[in-house]
């Protein structure tokens, strides 16, 4: 399951702007659609064929685009098309989902290529190609690491650009996605009354996630633990800090009654021996 935030899925500006030109070289044009993409595949100039997948992309054939700008850079590779063929290539293979092998391609570009007019949105490409494989909150989160790093290149590297925005507000999104794994691995924690180990996991969300959603959640989670381990002054401080900054919040009001009502400690018969375990971690 990957984040909840619309993706680029359409053509983006860098095909719009090359499209006239690899179509008026060819004598293609709106007019002349009736043409067929049959008739401007046989063509086997490097410019028919790149015209030709770009038709195809703009068909959504995107198997048969990449098949022919990957023609285009095999057998004219020192033409003026296999540049950017090479860069399209790894469009199609994006919008193919296969982003493994866009990943592969981008790599290449950038790596041959790192003074192109559009590296900006190669960069860009690149991050994408993580980002869409985030995965959900209960698995590995490798991906979701790669896609930050990725995106804030793209930030620092090209800060001005649209890319660069889109860049930032994804990665406010993944990073909302690891605190809400932790939140989902210190739940975990706390239903099987591994209680130190939650409480670490919230912390995190707390000390390295405090711009995500999951703050007044984490929050509220250590204000229980804190009760049921016996640290009634670690809670009420925490539930201050909740207080302050989440006032209206349900979470507040649930912490409000747990301070009101109390809480059965984890082990009453040994609470000296849980406050050393916690001032030994923390």
């Amino acid at each position: 399951m990957r984040i909840a935030t619309p993706m680029l899925r359409r053509l983006p500006l860098t095909l719009l702007l090359l499209l006239p030109l690899a179509g008026c070289g060819t004598g293609w044009d709106g007019s002349q659609q009736s043409l067929g993409a049959r008739q401007i595949a046989a063509d086997t100039s490097a410019e028919g064929l790149y015209a030709a997948g770009m038709e195809a992309l703009s068909a959504q054939q995107y198997q048969r685009a990449v098949e022919l700008f990957d023609t285009v850079e095999r057998e004219h590779p020192y033409s003026a098309f296999a540049t950017n063929a090479k860069l399209m290539a790894a469009y199609g293979e994006y919008m193919r989902n296969r982003y493994t092998e866009a990943l592969g391609a981008l790599d290449r570009f950038i790596q041959l290529h790192p003074a192109h007019r559009d590296i900006a949105y190669a960069y860009y490409l690149r991050a994408l190609s993580y980002y869409e494989q985030i995965n959900d909150t209960q698995r590995d989160q490798r991906t979701t690491e790669q896609a930050m790093a990725a995106l804030q290149e793209v930030a620092n590297r090209f800060p001005n650009t649209p890319y660069a925005r889109d860049a930032r507000l994804k990665i406010d999104l993944a990073r909302d996605h690891l605190a809400g794994r932790e939140m989902s691995v210190g739940r975990f924690y706390q239903n099987r009354r591994l209680y130190l180990a939650a409480i670490g996991r919230f912390r995190r969300v707390v000390d390295e996630y405090q711009t995500t959603n999951h703050v007044a959640e984490a929050l509220h989670r250590l204000t229980e633990l804190y009760l049921t381990l016996g640290l009634t002054e670690e809670a009420r401080r925490t539930a201050s800090v909740l207080g302050h900054n989440y006032p209206g919040s349900p979470w507040y009001q649930d912490s409000y009654a747990l301070l009101v009502d109390g809480a059965e400690p984890a082990d009453q018969e040994r609470p000296g021996m849980l406050r050393r375990a916690w001032n030994s971690i923390f």
